[in-house]
């Protein structure tokens, strides 16, 4: 199974994403006000990766409202990491399902690979099987990878604060 969505042309004034980590858990949650509702599921899709690691988007009226991070993969650093520049704003909706119009989690076992930069400010997943993609702007620092089969290939988290470190 794999997360479709529906794309629509956005506006220039995309939400702003707010990040937060919880120290005792290592867990990274990005919320953001989507505004507008769609016509779609509400509820969870959880991601989970062979080795365990989980992300999990919170979607409200088919909009994702925000995302965790609640179990890692191995983080690949790289020396650059270069988000996608032709990222076009975009409405991404999730559509509900008419054969389980009720359900509201989704779970989705597949690969998932991390990477990040050197700080770990940019941090790229990657679902499933490596394919070509477009990158759509979801927020002002949220970007969507999206395949020609209108399914999530992946995720870009922009702008992440350092992860708090005790003083």
């Amino acid at each position: 199974m794999e997360i479709t969505v529906h794309v629509e042309p956005g506006t220039s004034e995309l939400p702003a994403v707010e990040y937060r980590w919880d120290a005792d858990t290592d867990i990274l949650t990005a919320t953001m006000n989507a505004g507008a509702k769609g016509q779609g599921m509400s509820g969870s899709v959880e991601i989970e990766g062979s080795d365990g690691s989980w992300l999990i988007f919170d979607v409200s009226g088919g909009r994702i409202a925000g995302m965790e991070v609640a179990v890692w993969p191995d983080v690949r650093k790289v020396a650059a990491l270069t988000p996608p520049a032709d990222a076009v704003p975009s409405l991404v909706t999730i559509p509900g399902r008419p054969s389980q119009p009720g359900v509201a989690a989704l779970e989705i076992d597949t690969r998932l690979v991390a990477d990040a930069d050197a700080s770990e400010r940019t941090i790229h997943f990657r679902f499933g099987a490596a394919r070509s993609v477009r990158a759509v702007r979801v927020a002002q620092d949220l970007i969507f990878d999206v395949d020609d089969s209108s399914h999530i290939a992946g995720v870009w988290l922009l702008n992440v604060p350092p992860f708090p470190t005790d003083q």
